[in-house]
């Protein structure tokens, strides 16, 4: 009898660390591949059938999200409630993160009835998840609704409705809710902050900003990085026009990384002070900090306000080359505009011709008022075309077209678009004034 509870142990004791090196194997896989390989294994031995356990699904699901794999993510989850394995209070919150990761709006509404059904609509962090990705998936009234049910309101769900306003364009009620937040007596913490100070930066309020950049400095904590919270206290300096404070703030970091850069060298940019972004680019490759995509849309933006035409062109080429990050609309946008602006019409047009994506209406509106200004009636033309197919209605079109055609005192022209937008029905709005 001894010899036989012996065994038992042992079987139990080695199938313990069977599930235990499984466990360790998918929380430390590195890569998508690596996690399918481990993953493909678990279902060949059956291993999910032999230890039906929520943890194990919990497991693989988080790492698919970990590694930026949401469907993945949602089939383990999909696979978990075939088998018959309910879920638990980790379940639905990693469901919902990769649910708002491919704003899957409904994937989340089936979430929310599975987390009433198991009485899990209530947990903080469900609920936290359920305003997220509601926000996330342009839900606005369905997590305000999450928000306002509930029964025990935590500092994460203040936290998610107002980064889901904020990240939504709703930054004048994020900040509306930030302050009744604080009324009700709840401190902020880093995560809100970076969302509070993002919804002033989008507003460009500057005195509400002062005020932000003090209630940062409270919330600061000394155990954890503040590096995300002063990066955005650095953006929204930069976008309130206070170049000068943004410095200061971001003298004052002891560590920076791209964003801290990048959002300095996209600050300067903006406000036309090219001189001061390319420094800060130079001075950022200099410390050994590789720049990312939206860096080089900064530093592209910083040679249009400057006129930089060779500079753009070997900033463009430095991006592709020295640093592999494939162009993407925004970087086409600025190379089109520049040559634009500087008269260069058929490279401009060639750039267009050549993009692996089609344009959209703002890199046609520039090259549109490049042709205005120059009086290039040929790519106007070319242009117009484009443009009326995209936004039929735009009665900008003509009228720009219009005015190239009169500078080349092509009045026939002239009176034949004035006939089109005519029988369009297409007029430019009057201007009015406020009493």
């Amino acid at each position: 009898m001894i010899h036989i509870k012996k065994i038992m142990n042992l079987l139990i004791f080695q199938v313990s660390q069977q599930v235990a090196e499984i466990a360790l194997q998918v929380s430390n896989c590195a890569n998508l591949n690596q996690l399918r390989q481990l993953f493909a294994r678990v279902i060949r031995t059956h291993f999910l059938q032999f230890y039906p356990d929520s943890f194990h699904y919990n497991n693989i699901s988080r790492i698919y999200t970990r590694l930026n794999s949401p469907t993945e993510a949602l089939h383990v989850y999909i696979a978990m409630c075939r088998a018959g394995v309910p879920p638990d209070n980790f379940t639905l919150p990693i469901v919902l993160k990769a649910a708002g990761q491919n704003l899957n709006r409904t994937f989340a509404e089936q979430v929310h009835g599975v987390s009433i059904k198991y009485g899990l609509e209530n947990d903080m962090y469900c609920e936290s998840g359920l305003i997220s990705v509601y926000s996330k998936a342009g839900l606005v009234s369905s997590a305000r609704k999450v928000f306002v049910n509930s029964t025990d309101r935590k500092l994460g769900s203040w936290n998610a409705i107002i980064g889901g306003l904020s990240q939504g364009g709703r930054s004048k009620e994020a900040i509306d809710m930030f302050q009744s937040m604080m009324r009700d007596g709840f401190r902020p913490d880093d995560v809100t902050m970076v969302s509070v100070t993002s919804a002033c930066g989008s507003l460009g309020d500057f005195n509400l900003a002062l005020q932000l950049h003090k209630c940062v400095f409270q919330a600061k904590n000394p155990e954890r990085s503040d590096l995300l919270m002063m990066n955005s206290v650095i953006d929204m300096y930069g976008k309130c026009g206070r170049m000068d404070l943004a410095c200061k703030a971001f003298v004052t970091m002891e560590d920076k990384n791209v964003s801290s850069w990048t959002s300095m060298i996209v600050g300067y940019a903006t406000h036309g002070h090219f001189k001061n972004a390319l420094e800060f680019f130079r001075e950022m490759v200099e410390s050994g900090v590789r720049p990312n995509h939206v860096t080089f849309v900064g530093v592209l933006t910083a040679c249009v306000h400057g006129g930089m035409v060779q500079e753009g062109r070997y900033y463009f080429e430095t991006m592709k080359i020295v640093y592999g990050i494939k162009p993407v609309l925004p970087h086409y946008g600025c190379i089109v505009d520049l040559l634009g602006r500087a008269g260069l019409m058929e490279e401009a047009k060639v750039m267009v011709e050549e993009m692996p994506m089609r344009a959209n209406v703002v890199i046609w509106g520039c090259l549109m008022g490049a042709c205005e200004k120059y009086g290039d009636v040929k790519t106007g033309e070319w242009v117009a075309k484009h443009l009326i197919e995209m936004e039929p209605d735009n009665d900008g079109v003509y009228v720009a077209l219009s005015n190239i055609y009169a500078s080349h005192g092509l009045w026939e022209e002239v009176e034949r678009l004035r006939g089109v937008m005519k029988e369009n029905k297409l007029a430019k709005i009057p201007a009015y004034s406020l009493p």
